[in-house]
């Protein structure tokens, strides 16, 4: 059986009181909100903070609501919550399934959306039992000075695993944190890093109080797909987001469509709006853009799935995403 350690559960009466136990504990805290990522993390001893800082029932940090051309979402809001929301589901459609589509329900009822933007990276020789981990040899994300993924590497390549955070960059969401030096606002493409170890442009003392999400321009279309062993449970081994908005024609004015699950942050695919710009999505343009998934992925053996075949199936996404945005 895996146990947690010892640590003290500090439950903030608001925002600011978090904040200040974040920063007084400084290097052996942690917050949490749903904990359905970081509580199997600490039992494996990823994780073993002597405090815990309690997020989820935080006023400011919930709350859905849709003023002045602004959607916002409370980063404690759940994932189930995301998911089934009547507004959501109308304007920010991949976004909605999405959330709809990490783990499983009970998972998706505690599990919060700020937790999943904010999801640790993943890898074969990181997410195991410390036992594993002190026969292979630890790795550099935790512990050791080797990573087993790109022998002689000295970066981690943890590979990001989220989905959510996957459909905010296509919809140009921004991000509102707060620390000790007050509340800034950084947009989502901003916000991730190359570095698998801590992949995030935020303090460790800063919290994701919001995400804002702009209501789309009228044309606009969204798909989301995900690639994974079972489909009712699993993490991503590769997911990918795409919008685009169509002209009264039908032709593309613009097209946006990122992946993840490859590398240590969500990627951009360049070079596939001047392909579809001015154009219908038909076959002979989904086909081109395709290619051009393809050519620019280069997953890694940092998900214990063929490297290879993850790859041949992302043109395989974006066409089912480009297909459902056409339809």
């Amino acid at each position: 059986m895996l146990r947690l350690h010892s640590y003290v559960y500090h439950r903030p009466a608001n925002l600011e009181e978090a904040v200040a136990l974040l920063t007084e504990h400084a290097g052996d805290v942690l917050p949490i909100a749903g904990g359905t990522d970081l509580v199997p993390n600490m039992k494996h001893r990823l994780f073993t903070p002597g405090h815990l800082v309690a997020l989820r029932g935080l006023r400011e940090l919930k709350g859905i609501s849709d003023a002045d051309g602004l959607i916002r979402l409370g980063a404690a809001e759940s994932l189930a919550s995301i998911a089934a929301d009547p507004l959501i589901k109308e304007v920010l459609p991949s976004l909605a399934e999405a959330c709809g589509d990490i783990s499983g329900p009970q998972l998706r009822r505690m599990g919060t959306i700020g937790g999943n933007v904010c999801l640790d990276t993943r890898c074969t020789y990181y997410n195991q039992t410390f036992f594993w981990r002190q026969a292979l040899g630890f790795c550099l994300k935790k512990d050791g000075d080797d990573c087993h993924v790109v022998k002689g590497g000295t970066r981690c390549v943890a590979a990001h695993s989220a989905d959510a955070a996957t459909a905010l960059m296509t919809l140009d969401a921004s991000l509102e944190l707060a620390g000790p030096g007050g509340r800034r606002s950084l947009p989502i493409e901003q916000f991730f890093t190359s570095d698998g170890v801590w992949n995030r442009r935020m303090d460790a003392a800063e919290i994701l109080v919001a995400i804002h999400v702009p209501r789309p321009a009228p044309g606009s279309r969204f798909s989301f797909q995900k690639l994974r062993i079972r489909n009712s449970i699993d993490f991503p081994l590769v997911n990918l987001a795409a919008a685009c908005r169509l002209d009264a024609d039908g032709k593309v004015e613009s097209l946006r469509m990122v992946a993840s699950g490859m590398g240590a942050y969500p990627r951009k695919i360049g070079k596939i709006e001047d392909a579809a710009r001015g154009n219908r999505l038909e076959d002979a343009v989904i086909e081109t853009i395709a290619h051009e998934t393809f050519r620019q992925s280069r997953p890694l053996d940092n998900i214990p799935v063929d490297k290879d075949w993850r790859r041949a199936m992302v043109p395989v996404l974006a066409r089912r995403a480009l297909e459902a945005m056409a339809g």
